[in-house]
């Protein structure tokens, strides 16, 4: 139970489950009756979600750990619209609110997918629930993020990026999911300057305790699709970004400032990032659903442009005439630029990301005079 008197497997949702083809009115009809209560035990939703439809159509079920975080909430909003069976995980660490969290998932997903509270740290819980729930495909997101953070709390990364992990990646295999897909960094590569990095460039000397968090993360995924021979995708993000993105990432700091008029604090000098709108980051974890190639693949997913400092103030000038700058030395553990060489994915899924800079980060703003007031 948590604090709130909540079963940790309990499920939350506020409308009916999109569980079903849409033209299984009268199945819908008793499904939406039975689900009205705000809270039900996670075994009812299994119950009823491996129920036989009359029409006979088989949908992939899945899995999105993290799943009330920016990311996975995009995530699950995309699968959940494209016909897949999800339901979301999240175990609501107060990295930052579980208010906001909740928000954005209950907004972006309409209510459509379940979501269910369960720390992965307890690997039996989580192997249980997993084996019960049978997915056929987990796309595992759950992590602390933040470099920051990662320095004054490393053991907490070691607990939920690599232990974690690790209770997924076993749970997964005794469920037997087929298909495993990992969210790893661009961290993992270091600090390499402003060049194009390569899936085989990372090495292991990374440059904070995230990314040693991830890099071994990405070890024991190697091993585990090893162990169990399920099939293997693994991540790395470079800076995400859009509307409900983290409020810790520079993006989101910044907005947050200038709707009050404060003035925003840059950290060092000469950085840049490759700045991926979250729309690209969701199109792309989706098409590799289905990719074919190796067992146990890594897939850089970025813009494939760094953008360096000058030109996202250039861009947010555009919209904050009247914004105030303060300049601070650089941070421990940060790189100084990332820059995603993107033709791995591009040749095995398709990859192409489409939305330029100035335009994700328009709507980001736009986003932001709305919800973040």
């Amino acid at each position: 139970m948590t604090k709130e008197g909540v079963p940790k497997d309990a499920l939350f949702s506020q409308t009916p489950f999109r569980l079903v083809p849409a033209e299984n009115a009268l199945w819908r009809m008793l499904f939406a009756f039975a689900c009205n209560p705000r809270l039900l035990p996670a075994a009812m939703v299994r119950c009823l979600m491996d129920s036989e439809f009359d029409n006979g159509v088989t949908t992939v079920k899945v899995v999105v750990t993290g799943g009330a975080g920016f990311i996975g909430s995009h995530l699950a909003a995309h699968l959940s619209k494209q016909g897949y069976d999800v339901i979301a995980v999240d175990c609501f660490h107060p990295y930052y609110s579980a208010e906001r969290k909740e928000r954005q998932f209950q907004t972006l997903t309409g209510g459509r997918v379940p979501l269910v509270r369960l720390d992965l740290l307890d690997g039996e819980r989580t192997k249980r629930w997993l084996v019960e729930f049978r997915p056929d495909v987990v796309y595992h997101l759950a992590a602390l993020p933040g470099v920051p953070y990662s320095l004054e709390e490393p053991f907490a990364y070691i607990d939920y990026d690599i232990k974690a992990t690790v209770n997924v990646l076993a749970a997964a295999g005794e469920a037997g999911v087929s298909h495993v897909l990992f969210a790893s960094s661009s961290s993992v590569y270091g600090d390499r300057g402003n060049v194009p990095l390569k899936e085989e460039m990372a090495d292991g000397r990374v440059v904070s305790p995230y990314a040693a968090a991830k890099y071994g993360a990405e070890s024991f995924c190697h091993a585990y699709a090893h162990l169990y021979g399920y099939q293997m995708t693994i991540f790395r993000y470079f800076t995400v970004y859009g509307p409900w993105g983290r409020p810790d990432m520079a993006i989101g700091t910044f907005l947050r400032r200038l709707l009050v008029g404060e003035e925003i604090v840059v950290y060092g000098k000469g950085t840049a990032r490759d700045y991926t709108y979250i729309d690209d980051i969701v199109a792309g974890m989706a098409a590799a659903l289905h990719r074919s190639g190796g067992r146990s693949e890594v897939f850089n997913l970025g813009a494939g442009a760094p953008v360096t400092m000058e030109q996202l103030l250039a861009e947010l000038r555009k919209h904050f005439p009247d914004m105030k700058i303060v300049h601070a030395p650089e941070r421990k553990g940060d790189v100084k630029a990332t820059w995603a060489d993107i033709t791995k994915a591009e040749r095995a899924f398709g990859y192409k990301p489409k939305v330029a800079f100035a335009e994700g980060l328009a709507r980001t703003v736009a986003w932001a005079r709305e919800y973040e007031r």
